[in-house]
């Protein structure tokens, strides 16, 4: 096997930690669940995101200054599917999951204890589906017996609120504020 075929087969065997970014801006809260993330320096401290152009949070990221994630257990797959399989545009994925805003006023989930909270440095366009947002880790929490993610394998077969080939003109409704 060679080409897209080979290229898809590796990426999935992967098999990546399953995570839920949240992020605000004023009143406007946004969620997406994710599979596309990394830690990317040790010195100074920071990670990466990739978020669906398709996705009402990704919108919203485009003026957000910080983001939330947070990291999935299997017992964390209500969640996952609340995340995943809804989009933004027609409800508020918070409605009915506890959250706290942190300092940084990101939505934090309450039932997730392992999460990190980073603020944007940058935001890498190179024209694909999806965009890269690398942030300085500027708090966290993790839960002291660790934790074994929530997979790729196991929330493969929900779909997604957006196809990750639809976009949006204007890309959010206060854009043209």
């Amino acid at each position: 096997m060679r080409g897209r075929p080979a290229f898809s087969a590796l990426a999935t065997g992967t098999n990546p930690a399953m995570a839920i970014v949240t992020t605000a801006v004023g009143d406007e809260r946004g969620g997406c669940l994710i599979g596309f993330h990394a830690q990317s320096s040790m010195d100074p401290s920071r990670y990466c995101i990739w978020l669906s152009k398709a996705n009402h949070t990704y919108r919203l990221a485009l003026r957000a200054t910080h983001f939330g994630v947070h990291f999935l257990r299997p017992d964390d797959f209500e969640l996952a599917e609340q995340f995943g399989t809804r989009t933004g545009d027609d409800v508020d994925k918070f409605a009915d999951v506890a959250s706290e805003p942190h300092e940084s006023g990101v939505p934090l989930l309450a039932q997730v204890p392992n999460w990190l909270v980073g603020r944007k440095i940058a935001l890498l366009d190179e024209g694909g589906d999806h965009v890269c947002i690398s942030a300085d880790v500027i708090d966290a929490a993790a839960s002291a017996e660790g934790f074994t993610p929530l997979r790729f394998a196991e929330v493969r077969h929900l779909e997604p609120g957006h196809e990750n080939t639809e976009r949006h003109n204007p890309p959010t409704e206060r854009a043209a504020d």
